[in-house]
């Protein structure tokens, strides 16, 4: 099969620089350990900085054996613990590396991890291809664990695209497998069988399912999808009309579900419990979980098809209110996850009965907006000008008085002598919820970096110079945050401007040079972000602060109070 070249010189990449990174930072003597202590380290260290030099280490010595399948075990353990954006690179690196090994299980391995990458983005087409190519080369060896994790994933994207027969099929092969080799496939497996009989409108066999899936976990002493199952009998009550019932059952399932991550079915459980409500007569509380539905699809960009039903009984309901502002919100708000289900679930067929198309929601929006339009007459306009208007004013008018204190103050610092005060938070480092070594780590990489000037170089992310500490973003950036009192680019922007000033006061020649040189000498990747940057820190512009430097000078130790009230403001 043919491999992308971008893929290959990404991998080739890779194995070159890394060897001369990874043998920093104590990465070296790691690798006298075995891969399953570098592996059980991984998954159970909670310290990030540990974590990214186990797996460093990891892929390092299976690099220098030239081991292939640790090699893809390596990039599939950076996968896992990566950002989203990176993981489809390293699920190429893993499928060029086993493509080299040419065993069959190994590429079977590989591209099930690719596949488990589109099926987290939903891409579901992409998924079962990934799937599928797993499979033509699994059923050639006797792996039957991997083959049948493979058919439980294919099932799962038959389950989606609404082909419930076909995932009936492979889920009961499953079972059959799983009961013997592995619990907790059984159990995932019992309750995706499940589900498929829930959406084919089964609810007796679905519970029948969940309660033999409650007595299996009881007699395997696995009790980690009984909250699932507890999940799927309460949607099975709701079908079956008992709404009390079905409330009650969601009601106890879904904080388990929330402290677990699992944002889909909390949603799901949302959804049939504000339907449950509403079909008792309870449009108020029904209406509080179809927001909460809504708060996880403006969050999150998910929402199943049969949730959209929420979307129009909240339309519904503001409209019968007669509060035309909240329901046009949720006229928008459906407008936008048609566009989302339209390209999630563009392969479904389509049984869900729809109150509003697309053509009527628009219609609708459409003669909202214009009724809300003739509602404004001309006074109402000229009232809104005016407020801005005055409020631009007064705004204007605060910023250039605040520009002045700030000038003002650094113009007292400059002829007090000494260096700037350093802005620093002095708060106490258990707030942070990070371990205190790792802070004190960051700390003192920090400082190293602003005495060694680091900030001068050009294009600095957040990204870029965590990498260079080794350190996770989210930490650093909540250190940052926490010790300097300022995010990311205002921090580098800050050292870089106080090394401007300390320029131009210090060494007269730097007055004579034109911003663009400036903004070389202090690192910013053009001419506008300097200035901006220097107005944002001084209050006054580059030009301006060179007058009053040299105006200083030339009135021999002249007031510098005198001296910024005398220059006009630029």
């Amino acid at each position: 099969m043919y491999v992308p070249i971008y893929v290959a010189l990404c991998v080739f990449s890779i194995f070159t620089i890394m060897p001369q990174q990874l043998t920093e930072g104590g990465i070296k003597p790691l690798m006298d350990k075995s891969y399953d202590t570098l592996f059980d380290t991984i998954k159970n260290t909670k310290d990030p900085v540990r974590e990214q030099r186990y797996l460093r280490a990891f892929l390092q010595k299976a690099q220098m054996e030239n081991n292939l399948e640790e090699i893809v075990n390596g990039y599939k353990n950076y996968l896992h613990h990566s950002e989203e954006r990176l993981r489809h690179t390293y699920a190429d690196s893993m499928i060029y590396v086993a493509r080299k090994s040419r065993d069959s299980a190994l590429m079977g391995s590989a591209y099930l991890t690719k596949g488990f990458v589109f099926y987290g983005e939903k891409d579901h087409t992409s998924a079962l291809d990934h799937y599928i190519m797993a499979y033509d080369y699994l059923k050639h060896t006797d792996d039957d664990y991997q083959k049948h994790k493979v058919q439980y994933m294919i099932g799962h994207i038959k389950y989606y695209l609404e082909y419930y027969s076909d995932a009936i099929r492979l889920f009961q092969d499953c079972i059959e497998y799983f009961k013997v080799h592995h619990t907790r496939g059984y159990l995932n497996s019992l309750h995706s069988l499940g589900l498929c009989h829930n959406r084919m409108g089964n609810y007796g066999l679905s519970s029948e399912v969940n309660a033999l899936g409650l007595t299996e976990a009881k007699r395997l002493k696995n009790h980690s999808m009984d909250v699932y199952f507890n999940h799927s009998e309460g949607i099975n009550h709701y079908f079956r009309e008992n709404y009390t019932l079905a409330i009650e059952t969601l009601e106890e399932a879904i904080p388990q579900i929330k402290d677990k991550g699992d944002f889909a079915n909390e949603s799901v459980g949302y959804f049939y419990l504000g339907r449950s409500h509403w079909t008792l007569g309870d449009p108020e509380r029904a209406v509080a979980y179809f927001k909460k539905v809504d708060e996880i699809f403006t969050e999150r960009d998910y929402l199943r098809p049969d949730l959209r039903e929420g979307y129009e009984l909240l339309i519904d309901h503001y409209g019968k209110l007669g509060n035309e502002e909240i329901q046009l919100k949720y006229i928008k708000q459906l407008l936008k996850a048609d566009k989302l289900l339209g390209k999630t679930y563009r392969n479904v067929s389509g049984k869900v009965h729809y109150q509003y198309t697309t053509r009527e929601l628009l219609q609708k929006e459409s003669e909202m907006e214009a009724m809300q339009a003739s509602h404004k007459n001309g006074n109402v306009r000229w009232g809104m000008v005016t407020g801005v208007v005055i409020l631009f004013a007064v705004v204007m008018g605060y910023r250039r008085h605040r520009d002045k204190l700030k000038f003002k103050k650094l113009m007292q610092e400059i002829n007090e002598g000494g260096p700037r005060p350093v802005k620093v938070v002095d708060l106490p480092p258990d707030e942070l919820d990070i371990s205190p070594g790792v802070v004190q780590d960051i700390l003192k990489q920090l400082e190293r970096f602003e005495e060694g000037r680091g900030f001068l170089k050009e294009d600095l992310t957040l990204a870029k110079l965590a990498a260079s500490f080794s350190a996770n973003t989210k930490y650093l950036s909540r250190v940052i945050a926490h010790y300097k009192g300022t995010g990311i680019v205002e921090y580098l922007n800050d050292l870089k401007i106080d090394h401007i000033i300390e320029l131009l006061t210090h060494k007269k020649a730097y007055r004579n040079y034109n911003y663009e040189a400036l903004a070389k000498e202090a690192g910013f990747s053009s001419v506008q972000r300097f200035v901006r940057a220097f107005k944002q820190s001084t209050g006054r512009s580059p030009s301006y602060f060179c007058r009053v430097l040299n105006k200083q000078e030339a009135c021999q130790g002249g007031s510098s109070d005198a001296l910024s009230n005398a220059l006009p403001d630029t």
